[in-house]
């Protein structure tokens, strides 16, 4: 057992705290070669480094202040200037009120005021940095593994690069490179598997070897060591004095940031503005936004929402001089070893390490949920607990063998927020109008600059900049329950070094109140997959099979179940739960003048049913929905899981824009769907009701209520997969009833289930386009060939219709094409660099095996000159280049289309 007073572990030595209460060490003047220190501090020989200690030196005029680390008290000196937030200065009107002083508002302050935007509030309820930003370990990278996220921390660290010049504030930035390293075959795999994602970003990533590693990182154990991923120019920065700086530029360029400043309750209007209400006086806000970090729930139940965060605790340690440090020319790199999870990076002549323990030793600081952030709680840590970490610290000890001779002087445990998927939530919330969020942030530091931009230009431009769904606070709902956000908090802090896979999937916290009627049916048979709080089926598997969730970057165990379900929907029938579909009823006398300003396609006719886009101002994807007129002036409108809310949002703000008179109500939980599909899907539905199915009075896309051995249905004749098939949307308490009339009706057929994988792979052989993957807000509709989709000349002004016209004069730059690759066992999956002439032009989007030619299928943007049928180019699949050529889509006809050709003698063509 551990204990406190100088104790060794193995050769490392922790620190010999004090009783509670005894003052600090006398402070002496010091220097450091190479270290810089902000204008007007001192350094001192304390056990706290540099870059630690100026985020505890308060600019005021001298005093001292005691800091609790642990058991361990220590006094520290503050000197120097007050910022200039003057305290007699307030505004009773305001453009935007920013909530919270972290280093994510402040620069969503800097950013809005730099941009021009007037009259822009930043309330702090005690100082800035109070939270989580001040402790933080302040690490910068390029890296991340989701696309547009790699966006973000980009121009998160340009920023930083220019702040000091800008501001005039030192920021602490040391930029000497990271390094992710690998000691086993599969995180090389990992590694290959990211490489294919960065080639057409402007980061710079590497694949280095053992030898280059050591070169880098003399104080390596390089015994188990087989590759690294390198990332110049990351490294680490001081978050206070980068908090100072952004609060700088915010009121160099216009913005009031008054603290302290505790907002103490918000009021809507009627007309969409905000009373913000503070013991100083009340603010009337056009928006507020909601940056208060831990404190961001109570901030929401103000407004009556629970957003779903929870604290976590997390350590950090220091060490004391390394005599071996000490000695380097130049600073290491900061070092990331995945399987020991924990970062690694110089602090000073010392190291400070990071690690991120088991979900079943790592601490979730619940009693905040339940009870509120203690009062006052501001620059506070928790009581450092070694017992959790150190496994890690052996680990890294093991890893870095200097550590087993340096001491631990210092234990930083502090509060971080995590959401239930490790992201933060940055954008608008549905349901409240001007009220938006910028929480979450278990990566602050790395986000707030990328983030502070994002949502700036989102704000004043009426759009995001680029497509960033995965962060949209819109992707929780009501099922989003406390049990399962810590659960799901829980998770993804001890999975924080886990492999990244594709189609990963993670099981804390399911299944949700959300599963569809079928799941009790369908749970023993199947691998499910989590789709906005639902469970729905990816794969089969029969007697015999191998039914364990097996993830690889290669093809796994569901290949072959998968091929046999696709086999299944081409030759015979086949059933599947779209239960996660988003479903929304809109009704009233401007429905129709609704939707024909919100979709680019013109309004069906009663009884039919059209495919449909939103497009944003500047003419980009914002949502496709399928949109069935049900009766005059009656629509239901459906999308995919994951946008439920975030089209909700969109249409719901139009309506109240444009003070259209509709009801909007979404049902999604009281529908759920099943999809029959296959050759026989006709012949099994027509058993069970004596409404005519046939070709000619059930015509494709069309729509109608009827009933199945009675059960009322609304049937769309419409099926993702291409062949003949039906939606029939239900009473989610009839599913299984439903269900298992059709299975019933369908044994002479021999009627099974399918999953998502599989209709996955029939939608790319029919080159049906996917939203998030072939058309977002970062895809215009003619690039991504939905010409058909899109009417120009259809009389009403619809969103995005004039940026579309000045699009098509000016002619477009590239193309989504389809792509045909000879590979051997690994597949596309999406976001992987497309090859041409020794150079990267472009990207996939969405990829599978298909079944028909035995060969991998895979959707990609290409430039225009390179877009033409035939055209050889390559697709990199880990770490090797495979030829590809575009082909003419579809590679399989839909089932519509071949129908068509047939009474037509085959004489038409595509």
């Amino acid at each position: 057992m551990l204990r406190s007073g100088g104790q060794w572990l193995r050769g490392l030595r922790l620190p010999r705290f004090p009783p509670r209460g005894t003052p600090g060490r006398p402070r002496s003047v010091c220097s450091r070669e190479g270290v810089r220190i902000s204008k007007g501090f001192r350094c001192q020989d304390s056990p706290i480094p540099i870059p630690l200690r100026s985020r505890l030196l308060a600019v005021s005029s001298v005093s001292i202040r005691r800091w609790s680390v642990g058991r361990q008290t220590q006094v520290y000196i503050r000197e120097g200037n007050p910022p200039s937030s003057a305290e007699t200065q307030w505004k009773d009107r305001a453009e935007t009120v920013i909530i919270g002083g972290g280093c994510v508002g402040v620069s969503l302050a800097y950013h809005l005021a730099k941009a021009g935007m007037k009259d822009v509030v930043l309330l702090e309820k005690s100082e800035l940095t109070a939270g989580s930003t001040w402790h933080a370990a302040g690490l910068t990278t390029y890296f991340h593994p989701g696309i547009n996220l790699k966006k973000i921390h980009y121009y998160s660290i340009k920023l930083y690069e220019k702040l000091e010049e800008e501001t005039g504030q030192a920021v602490g930035f040391h930029q000497p490179g990271s390094i992710r390293i690998a000691t086993t075959p599969v995180r090389v795999d990992e590694f290959k598997y990211q490489m294919t994602r960065t080639g057409w970003h402007a980061t710079e990533q590497y694949i280095i070897e053992p030898e280059k590693i050591q070169e880098m990182f003399p104080l390596l154990n390089m015994n188990k060591i087989l590759a690294g991923l390198y990332n110049p120019g990351d490294g680490h920065i001081d978050p206070y004095s980068l908090t100072m700086a952004l609060a700088a530029g915010a009121r160099k360029y216009g913005a009031l940031l008054k603290y302290p400043a505790l907002v103490t309750s918000l009021k809507p209007r009627s007309d969409g503005t905000w009373d913000v209400e503070t013991p100083q006086g009340s603010v009337r806000a056009n928006r507020i936004v909601n940056a208060a970090g831990f404190w961001a729930r109570e901030v929401g139940k103000m407004i009556g929402l629970e957003h779903p965060l929870i604290p976590v605790q997390h350590q950090y340690v220091v060490t004391s001089s390394i005599p071996e440090v000490k000695a380097l020319k130049r600073e290491l790199p900061v070092l990331r070893d995945l399987e020991g999870s924990f970062y690694l990076r110089q602090e000073r002549d010392g190291l400070l390490f990071g690690p991120y323990e088991s979900q079943e030793k790592m601490k979730v600081q619940d009693t905040w949920v339940t009870n509120g952030v203690p009062p006052g709680f501001g620059k506070e840590l928790f009581e450092s607990d070694l017992d959790r970490i150190m496994e890690h610290i052996e680990i890294a000890m093991e890893m870095v063998p200097v550590l087993k001779k340096a001491d631990i002087i210092n234990v930083v445990n502090g509060p971080i927020t995590y959401s239930p998927d490790i992201l933060p939530m940055v954008g608008p919330h549905q349901g409240v109008r001007n009220y938006w969020v910028a929480v979450g942030f278990g990566y602050g530091i790395i986000h707030a600059g990328g983030v502070g931009k994002y949502l700036s230009d989102w704000i004043l431009h009426g759009e995001p900049p680029f497509d960033l769904i995965e962060l949209d606070p819109n992707r929780y709902g009501k099922w989003t329950t406390t049990q399962y956000t810590e659960a799901k908090a829980r998770e993804s802090y001890g999975f924080n070094n886990i492999v990244g896979y594709p189609k990963e999937e993670r099981f804390a916290g399911r299944p949700t109140q959300r599963v569809s009627g079928l799941y009790k049916t369908l749970e023993s048979k199947c691998s499910m997959g989590f789709h906005a709080g639902w469970e729905q089926p990816h794969w089969f598997y029969k007697p015999g099979q191998d039914t364990g969730y097996r993830p690889s970057f290669r093809r796994t165990n569901w290949f072959e179940p998968v091929g046999s379900e696709y086999k299944q929907v081409m030759q015979r029938v086949g059933v599947i739960d779209l239960s996660p579909f988003g479903k929304f009823n809109i009704k009233g006398q401007d429905s129709i003048r609704l939707l024909d300003h919100l979709f680019a396609n013109v309004i069906p006719k009663v009884g039919f049913t059209n495919i449909s886009h939103m497009l944003t101002p500047k003419g980009r994807v914002y949502a496709e929905l399928t949109v069935s007129h049900q009766s005059p002036g009656e629509f239901l409108l459906v999308t995919g899981s994951g946008s439920e809310l975030h089209d909700l949002r969109w249409i719901e703000e139009e309506a109240v824009r444009g003070r259209y008179d509709v009801e909007i109500k979404n049902v999604t939980d009281e529908f759920g769907v099943l999809g029959v599909a296959g050759p026989h899907a006709r012949k099994v539905l027509q058993k069970l009701t004596s409404e005519d199915l046939s070709d000619d009075a059930f015509k494709f896309l069309q729509t109608k209520s009827l009933k199945f051995s009675n059960i009322p249905v609304t049937a769309i004749r419409i099926s993702y997969t291409g062949e003949l098939g039906w939606e029939l949307y239900h009473r989610r308490e009839d599913s299984a009833a439903l269900y298992d009339v059709i299975m019933n009706a369908g044994q002479e057929e021999g009627i099974d289930n399918f999953g998502t994988y599989a209709m996955n792979a029939l939608r790319l052989e029919k080159a049906f386009r996917a939203w998030g993957s072939e058309m977002n807000c970062d895809t215009n509709p003619l690039e991504a060939g939905l010409e058909y989709f899109v009417k120009l000349n259809k009389p009403a002004d619809f969103i995005g219709k004039q940026a579309l016209k000045q699009i098509r004069a000016k002619g477009l730059t590239r193309r989504l094409v389809c792509l045909t690759l000879a590979t051997d066992d690994v597949d596309p999956e999406g976001n992987e660099s497309v090859w041409w002439n020794g150079k990267v032009v472009g990207n996939t989007t969405s990829g599978s095996y298909s079944y028909s030619i035995q060969k991998s299928l895979a959707f990609a943007y290409v430039p225009i000159e390179l877009s033409q049928v035939g055209q050889q180019v390559e697709v990199e699949l880990l770490g090797r280049n495979y030829p590809a050529t575009i082909i003419q889509e579809p590679l399989v006809l839909t089932e519509q289309t071949r129908n068509q050709l047939q009474k037509n003698g085959g004489k038409d063509k595509m």
